[in-house]
């Protein structure tokens, strides 16, 4: 269901501020009337928001912000209508990274490298990577980062324990973890993963070298060629062909009962996901899981937010806007608050000292996990987005079901997807 936003702004007369840091408040002098910001965004982030309001109510106790709440799918729907129509457009706009290398060829957005912003001065108050996700090939920078996805292993100790192997065996490289997979599901029944799917997703994500992306490189150049795909669909190939994946999609009810039920023993993902499992997805399987480090010492990003201000957005509304960013990505409190509340895992590096990071969690058997995803997030290669990412993301995961499915020939799978996406990666 689409939402359609009653702007009715009143607009206000002020200059752009130089602003600090620290975040410059404005006096009650410089609000004549009572101003409204709208931010869009999607579950959990628009929890995050509104759990920011009462600090962005002493800042400024006259203004008020509007958080328009849709689904995942139905939020980047609109926002990127809204962003190419002008029309029901938000102040500030939540996006997830996947989205944000489409949202930044397009023009639509602010370049938040230039005046007023100048963002690159907070860049070393993020972890290395953070940033460089929202840098398209210009050099423009059209988000600011407030939450990262580490890449982890997430895995049931006890269906480990049954099959006689250690997390040691699991993790050694990707081989040695599709091999282990192997023994769990003769000793205990279970999948090893989700859907080999997953396999890819994340084997794509390692070994990414400065100035590529997931897909193309900084020039476009297409590289779903590269060894770095052609072993992930081998290594998905291998999984499929050991029945060691459920075939089951992310999300779906199949999956969440996959863990409900102790019938998917890992999950490679981003560190977010332990807290969804703990909050909504398995609670009953509290204690049975654990995180470690990818296979291989591999590291990767895997999801992350980002908020953005489109480029049509009022003038007068856009130095509002900005505070409202930075203090959504800037102020260790409300990092650290939507860490702990939503395990949004923060880009701030002020808050990687809190205690917080100490504390064992109790889902994951009172493991401290954070710790290593903490380290993690410090080894993470930064990636080049592009404008054509999530059609990639779709060529690719079609080739791959041609392999799975179909057995279709690994080297003729990605030369096809490489000639399709050679076709539209200058547009």
């Amino acid at each position: 269901m689409r939402e359609r936003i009653q702007r009715g702004r009143l607009r206000w007369r002020s200059s752009w501020l130089c602003l600090s840091p620290c975040l410059l408040v404005l006096s009650a002098a410089n609000v004549q009337a009572q101003q409204s910001l709208i931010v869009a965004a999607y579950p959990a982030v628009d929890e995050i928001v509104k759990s920011a309001l009462p600090a962005w109510k002493r800042l400024h106790p006259n203004v008020e912000v509007k958080v328009v709440s849709r689904q995942f799918t139905d939020h980047h729907t609109a926002m990127t209508t809204a962003l190419s129509t002008s029309f029901y457009l938000p102040d500030v706009m939540a996006l997830e990274v996947g989205y944000v290398g489409r949202f930044a060829q397009g023009g639509g957005l602010d370049d938040l490298s230039k005046p007023p912003y100048d963002i690159k001065r907070f860049e070393s108050r993020w972890v290395a990577y953070a940033l460089q996700q929202a840098t398209n090939r210009k050099g423009a920078i059209v988000a600011a980062p407030t939450d990262i996805g580490p890449g982890t292993l997430l895995y049931r100790a006890d269906l480990l324990a049954k099959a006689g192997v250690g997390e040691a065996e699991l993790t050694q490289s990707w081989e040695s973890y599709v091999a282990t997979g192997a023994k769990i599901k003769a000793a205990t029944g279970a999948y090893l993963m989700a859907h080999a799917r997953d396999m890819k997703d994340i084997i794509i994500r390692t070994g990414i070298q400065p100035g590529e992306g997931l897909y193309f490189d900084s020039q476009s150049n297409v590289l779903v060629t590269s060894p770095r795909f052609v072993r992930a669909f081998e290594l998905a190939r291998k999984v499929r062909q050991g029945k060691l994946d459920a075939r089951v999609g992310a999300w779906s009810n199949e999956w969440s009962e996959g863990f409900k039920r102790g019938t998917i023993a890992t999950q490679l993902t981003g560190a977010w996901l332990a807290g969804h499992m703990n909050n909504w997805l398995a609670p009953n399987t509290a204690g049975l899981w654990r995180a470690a480090q990818l296979p291989g010492g591999a590291f990767a990003a895997y999801g992350g937010t980002f908020f953005a201000i489109p480029r049509a957005t009022p003038a007068a509304n856009k130095p509002l806007a900005w505070e409202f960013v930075q203090l959504m990505t800037l102020d260790r409190n409300v990092q650290l608050s939507a860490f702990k509340s939503q395990d949004a895992f923060p880009a701030l590096l002020e808050t990687y000292d809190d205690p917080f990071f100490d504390q064992p969690i109790k889902f994951l058997g009172g493991e401290v996990a954070r710790v290593g995803w903490r380290a993690a997030a410090k080894r993470i290669t930064a990636v080049t987005v592009h404008k054509q990412d999530a059609f990639a993301d779709e060529v690719i995961n079609t080739e791959l079901d041609k392999v799975l499915d179909r057995n279709k020939d690994i080297a003729t799978a990605l030369a096809d997807a490489q000639r399709l996406l050679q076709q539209r990666a200058h547009r």
